[in-house]
């Protein structure tokens, strides 16, 4: 069964050369295009079983990629990379703490979004792992049905913060370097603002840390990286 890839894009000549460069260029795939947001939201909910990842512009007709993101981040943690013009810092953050997982700005390279939407669907992948349940204080994640959870309550994460915590929870206690987080979550060949790593760890503190009253569990190693740790004073 080939992984299904939604296309979300108002720029009908686009659209097909996108198609056509994804279906040519990447293994066992099709590309389902949308026109506006409506459309994208209908298709998401009819392909979503077979859906391994969304390609989203931001200026669309009848709802904004943005609207279209928050609202899919509500029910899928399918890997999404927004597409768009808009190369603001502003709203690249927006983007990815709205649960982007990439952010792609046009004009761009063919073979550069080719690259990123191949990173992009083998994490969309279950990671072939030993199953096991990670225990932190109150934490818990659950690499089998990756479920994270605090007091047994869910905590709803995208697939890039649920890697990234399954990376510092499997290495508690060690401090993991940046170049070593983004090598395991984004892959070795990501060339992308090395900033992104730190936008990911703010919104797991936000989602993770929130939590805890007292205790933080995400401390930052100065000059190494990060790391996850129940006792420990940031250093």
């Amino acid at each position: 069964m080939k992984t299904k890839i939604l296309l979300v894009e108002d720029e009908a000549a686009l659209a097909d050369s996108l198609t056509t460069e994804f279906e040519l260029e990447l293994d066992n795939v099709e590309v389902i295009w949308a026109k506006d947001g409506l459309e994208a939201l209908d298709k998401f909910r009819d392909n979503q079983a077979n859906l391994g990842l969304i390609v989203l512009d931001w200026m669309l007709p009848r709802l904004d990629g943005f609207s279209v993101l928050r609202r899919i981040r509500k029910t899928s943690q399918v890997p999404i990379i927004m597409l768009t013009a808009r190369d603001y810092i502003g709203d690249k953050v927006a983007g990815l703490t709205g649960g982007a997982d990439d952010y792609v700005t046009k004009p761009f390279e063919m073979e550069e979004l080719i690259a990123r939407v191949e990173v992009a669907l083998r994490h969309s992948v279950p990671a072939q792992e030993t199953t096991k349940v990670y225990t932190v204080s109150d934490l818990t994640v659950d690499t089998e049905n990756k479920r994270v959870s605090h007091n047994g309550k869910i905590i709803p994460l995208t697939q890039r913060e649920y890697e990234l915590l399954v990376v510092l929870i499997t290495h508690e206690n060690e401090p993991c370097s940046r170049e070593s987080l983004l090598d395991s979550v984004w892959g070795v060949d990501f060339d992308g603002q090395p900033n992104i790593l730190d936008v990911y760890i703010k919104n797991l503190r936000t989602k993770i840390d929130s939590v805890h009253n007292q205790q933080k569990l995400i401390h930052t190693v100065r000059g190494v990286g990060y790391m996850l740790s129940e006792n420990v004073q940031e250093r």
